[in-house]
């Protein structure tokens, strides 16, 4: 079967598949169990995924699960972050919605706490809220070409003045096995729609299907492939880049399976989990810091052009020397502070742009010749 429009394949086979579980749609996933004690069975036997997210997610965090289904990675993300922390569910699929929905009090009931709310939207447009959106229809129907613009009007202005998630409402973005499902023509508006509802700070932690060749265009013509995680795969680099290519840094693997879940004709797809942190946008100012890379590589590039070669002193801004000292990178530095601070009111602009290396008398001062005796840094030895 082909297929022009990968959207309906999808919607179609997951609304079959919140009815009577499909297992091929799944990944061997080890959950903990802890936290699967307290999901209704239905929930499990009928929610699909590659990967576990939840596993990253830390207390009293804003989490958006992409794709949710019928809520099992919601539901454990609940408890992972707890009563003071909330979670944001979006699905397209009523079925697997109306699953969800229905399963919440329980779900609440068992653990404590209510914290998980369910939407219907398309995860490649989180601005649009299609329940609203279908209230809105309801009360004024498309009944001609006038009407039909009129909507595209009336959608506009949801995403305007009533989003379904706002920019930068969010602490972390997580999926499961989601993303290889978007047209492909659709797939960088994804990215960038994750980007733009996290928080300054905030950090996307993406469990999907990936390949390791180009998929060819007989097998994205294919529904069955393509709505069973197979067709609208990334190429495992690709993937990478597209992070890149939103505007996130510190993109790294956390897990990649090293046996693929498929192969299709000769192509392997297996399941990885990204995890993407947003934080490069802001000024950049002196404060006469530097940052020491420890290695283990004699010379790295991050994504905002500093080069750094193993144990320079690299001059950095404020913000870069912050980034830093946040994960994933503080294990790979060492701080180096200014033996007298510069004021905020007193830094001066600093030009990010390549990167040069900071003389120890930056930070020291051009004055200072104080002499010390030797610190006790020795135990033991020939003569202790």
């Amino acid at each position: 079967m082909s297929t022009a429009n990968p959207e309906s394949a999808v919607r179609d086979r997951y609304a079959a598949a919140a009815r009577v579980p499909e297992a091929v749609l799944c990944c061997p996933v080890d959950y903990d169990h802890r936290f699967l004690e307290a999901i209704p069975a239905e929930v499990i036997e009928k929610d699909y995924g590659c990967g576990d997210p939840s596993r990253w997610l830390h207390a009293g965090e804003t989490v958006l699960d992409l794709g949710s289904g019928t809520g099992k990675i919601a539901f454990i993300a609940s408890q992972v972050v707890g009563p003071s922390g909330r979670v944001i569910g979006v699905d397209m699929t009523d079925a697997m919605l109306e699953v969800a929905r229905r399963n919440a009090p329980v779900v609440a009931s068992r653990i404590g706490h209510a914290n998980v709310e369910f939407h219907k939207g398309r995860i490649q447009d989180l601005a649009l809220d299609l329940d609203e959106l279908g209230r809105q229809l309801e009360a004024h129907p498309v009944d001609g070409v006038d009407a039909f613009l009129r909507l595209h009007e009336m959608a506009d202005r949801l995403r305007r003045e009533r989003p379904l998630v706002a920019d930068g409402s969010v602490d972390v973005v997580v999926s499961n096995c989601v993303l290889n499902l978007v047209d492909q023509r659709e797939k960088h508006r994804l990215f960038a729609e994750i980007y733009r509802v996290l928080r300054q700070g905030g950090r996307a932690v993406i469990s999907d299907i990936v390949c390791d060749e180009e998929v060819p265009d007989s097998l994205q013509r294919d529904a069955t492939l393509w709505s069973g995680c197979i067709s609208g795969a990334l190429r495992e680099d690709m993937f990478l880049r597209e992070f890149e290519a939103a505007g996130f840094h510190g993109i790294r693997l956390v897990k990649r399976d090293r046996q693929p879940w498929q192969t299709v004709g000769g192509i392997e797809f297996r399941a990885v989990t990204v995890e993407a942190f947003k934080g490069l946008e802001g000024p950049c100012f002196e404060h006469h810091q530097a940052v020491l890379y420890k290695g283990p590589f004699r010379e790295v590039l991050d994504d905002d052009g500093h080069r750094l070669r193993r144990g320079d002193r690299v001059a950095v801004c404020r913000k870069t020397f912050e980034l830093y000292r946040q994960a994933p990178y503080a294990e790979h530095f060492e701080f180096i502070e200014p033996r007298v601070a510069v004021e905020a009111a007193e830094a001066k602009p600093f030009e990010c742009a390549g990167t040069r290396l900071r003389h120890p008398r930056e930070t020291k001062g051009l004055d200072y010749q104080v002499s010390t005796p030797a610190a006790g840094c020795c135990e033991g030895g020939a003569n202790g």
